[in-house]
């Protein structure tokens, strides 16, 4: 049986008649723009209490779409805001071809207008049910209180950690044409209902080949201001170009706030001391002191896992923290050929979690 998630830009190999007339169906409705009267219907009036995200160019609101009841998220433009009209566009163009397990998927949109005859523009997508990453890492009391204290466990981060540095590794070199996403933190990251996780708004997202060949005064103008305080790469807020290892240095912010908890934006950090200089002063002696107590040690109860050291390709749970953290700190260097890159991150993680998963086994099988 086909569904819309296994849905490409080619038509699958080896499927039957009536297969290739679902198929023909889901795509078709795949590519039917909605109109704002669904739209608000879907969302009860796109009330207050449907409201799951907010950020400076749209609202998240859920919605369920008749007559098939199907759960999705509508990103509703505020097209008031300076630039909101062109973040749609570039959404829009990001989103058309890119299909990876690691990036929201989008349905379809509507451009039309509302019932007072205003312009409206709004994105739907893929209901994601566990919220973003961001919920998790710093929950308020009421989701704690909703969701039985929210704890992400350590190897659930290292798969959260693993799934975003594969869709930058899709983004960066897998595309037809490079794209760079530029606004990398834990509220554009939403955690599915396995727990993994999905890299969203492409409101900032550029072509790489649309950004060769312009002038550095060009750059300055507009790359300034692109991304978020604390998450955007250094040289952005110099007039630098926007590259692939801009997205590494906020890949290497949210992989050490991942780990340690604390927001780069916390009080604690000043011009002349940030979280990239507190993890990399702690490293490699004090690194269980920095790391989140937030973090469910599943691993406490299995012998041997936090004092065993490293044999035979085995890890103990301080190595991979401490591995993580030279993995963060090396992306988030402040200059950018010091940065790693993106296929070594993935390639590294990857490798962390092997050799973790293999001392959690071989210790149950004791």
């Amino acid at each position: 049986m086909l569904t819309e998630n296994k849905l490409s830009g080619e038509i699958p190999s080896s499927i039957d008649g009536c297969e290739m007339l679902e198929y023909l169906r889901l795509k078709e409705k795949q590519n039917q723009k909605l109109s704002y009267a669904e739209l608000y219907d879907s969302t009860i009036g796109f009330s207050s209490e449907n409201l799951i995200g907010e950020g400076k160019y749209g609202s998240v609101y859920k919605g369920v779409l008749k007559p098939d009841e199907q759960m999705v998220a509508v990103k509703v433009l505020k097209l008031h805001q300076h630039g909101a009209h062109k973040s749609f566009l570039a959404e829009c163009a990001a989103l058309r071809n890119i299909r990876h397990r690691n990036l929201v998927k989008i349905i379809t949109s509507c451009s039309s207008l509302d019932f007072k005859h205003n312009d409206f523009k709004a994105l739907i997508f893929e209901y994601v049910p566990n919220g973003s990453l961001e919920n998790w890492l710093h929950p308020s009391s009421a989701e704690e209180e909703g969701q039985s204290l929210m704890k992400l466990q350590l190897i659930q981060r290292l798969n959260i950690a693993i799934d975003i540095a594969s869709a930058l590794d899709y983004l960066h070199n897998h595309c037809g044409t490079p794209i760079i996403h530029c606004d990398l933190k834990p509220s554009n990251i939403l955690v599915g209902d396995d727990f993994h996780a999905l890299v969203s708004d492409f409101g900032l997202a550029k072509f790489l080949s649309s950004i060769e060949g312009k002038s550095h005064q060009h750059q300055s103008s507009s790359v300034a201001i692109r991304g978020t305080v604390g998450y955007v790469a250094p040289e952005y807020g110099m007039g630098g170009e926007v590259s692939t290892q801009g997205d590494v240095y906020s890949y290497g912010i949210l992989l050490l706030e991942l780990f340690t908890g604390k927001r780069p934006t916390d009080s604690m950090f000043t011009e002349d001391f940030s979280l990239h200089s507190y993890v990399k002063m702690a490293l490699p002696h004090q690194v269980m002191e920095i790391v989140d107590p937030k973090i469910s040690m599943e691993a406490e109860s299995i012998p041997g896992i936090i004092t065993k050291t490293s044999k035979g390709g085995s890890i103990s749970q301080e190595e991979c923290y401490l591995s993580m953290f030279r993995i963060g700190v090396s992306c988030s260097e402040e200059i950018q050929r010091d940065r790693m890159n993106i296929k070594d991150v993935l390639s590294g993680l990857q490798g962390i979690r092997n050799e973790f998963i293999q001392v959690i086994n071989e210790s149950q099988m004791r």
